[in-house]
């Protein structure tokens, strides 16, 4: 335990609560919440302009639509030449930002008209998102921070094998016998995304 120094009760952005963490991975969580406000300000902006239609979407909907972002990314990445000139970092914070939604479809269930206003919306996004942080920051506790030597390809293949466990889940009918929840893949494929951005952006 030499090496493990805490930080006793460091208050930290967008952090309602002290958390204890390692001092190593303060800077993790620095550029974790650095991307993760770009994804909070896109999601501000589309809402802005198109409200929460996104509110009558189902979960399989929403996984196709993260799908087809993870298989636009892993083209990208097989082509030395692209036709349409845009960037991986969109799409992994499409990705991200369609996850948060799933989980609040989640939590709320599917509507009929869009029932949220802005304001009850980002709050939401706010709750799952934090959650999703903790959970990071959770198994970076455990685990170390092994996703550091990881290839921005591998973590596009670790959230194309997630989408494919939740699309099995789904055709379950939700129903899973040893696995973990469609909720923990989505914050998983959150973490994932959020990783690949921070390498993108070094």
């Amino acid at each position: 335990m030499d090496n493990f120094r805490y930080a006793n009760l460091i208050e930290l952005n967008n952090c309602p609560k002290f958390t204890k963490i390692k001092v190593e991975m303060i800077p993790t969580l620095t550029h974790y919440q650095k991307i993760t406000a770009q994804c909070r300000a896109l999601f501000l902006k589309k809402m802005t302009d198109y409200g929460v239609a996104w509110r009558i979407l189902r979960l399989p909907s929403l996984t196709d639509q993260i799908f087809i972002k993870a298989q636009r990314i892993r083209s990208i990445q097989s082509l030395a030449e692209q036709k349409v000139e845009e960037g991986q970092e969109s799409e992994f914070i499409g990705i991200i930002n369609y996850c948060i939604m799933a989980l609040i479809q989640l939590e709320k269930g599917i509507a009929e008209q869009p029932d949220l206003s802005n304001e009850e919306a980002i709050a939401l996004y706010d709750k799952h998102l934090k959650v999703t942080e903790d959970l990071m920051l959770a198994k970076n506790h455990d685990y170390g921070e092994a996703w550091r030597d990881m290839r921005v390809s591998s973590l596009t293949d670790l959230i194309l094998q997630k989408l494919l466990r939740v699309k099995q889940i789904e055709d379950n009918q939700g129903k899973t016998l040893v696995s973990e929840g469609i909720d923990a893949n989505y914050q998983d494929m959150i973490n994932y995304a959020v990783f690949a951005l921070i390498h993108l952006d070094q």
